[in-house]
């Protein structure tokens, strides 16, 4: 599970109508996005319950006036989830910002989306990305390995 606070993650989670299909990259959550209305800060043990009820079989959330999740088996299914939601959260705000009335997707690209996405992940899912992640992070810092 990843669960973030972005400044763009949060903005969508603050929308009624929450993420928009207005760009490809919203088209993968779009696939597997559940809600969940905010409830306060997440002191309630009750919270938990109406959480994985609210998610039920869903990869990717967004906790109303919150922020974002994602669930995934593994470590590198959860943080492609989690990238391509917060990405289409970016590309949402950027969107909304120039003012101009917003261009959908229109219904029978996203009833495609399954196909796709299968189609374009080679069925690798996070596998396909998470390998050169880890290069780039020894670069960068091989001391997380320790």
């Amino acid at each position: 599970m990843i669960h973030l606070h972005t400044v763009e993650g949060v903005a969508v989670s603050c929308q009624k109508q929450g993420l928009l299909p207005i760009s490809q990259q919203s088209l993968y959550p779009m696939m597997s996005l559940a809600y969940h209305d905010y409830e306060g800060v997440a002191l309630n043990p009750g919270e938990k319950a109406r959480l994985v009820k609210d998610l039920g079989g869903k990869h990717s959330m967004i906790l109303r006036n919150h922020g974002l999740l994602t669930c995934a088996p593994n470590i590198p299914d959860a943080f492609l989830f989690m990238y391509i939601l917060q990405k289409a959260c970016e590309v949402q705000i950027q969107a909304q910002s120039g003012g101009a009335e917003l261009q959908r997707v229109p219904q029978s690209i996203l009833d495609g989306m399954q196909h796709a996405a299968k189609t374009v992940l080679r069925n690798a899912g996070g596998m396909l990305a998470w390998p050169g992640i880890l290069r780039k992070l020894d670069r960068k810092d091989p001391s997380w390995r320790t």
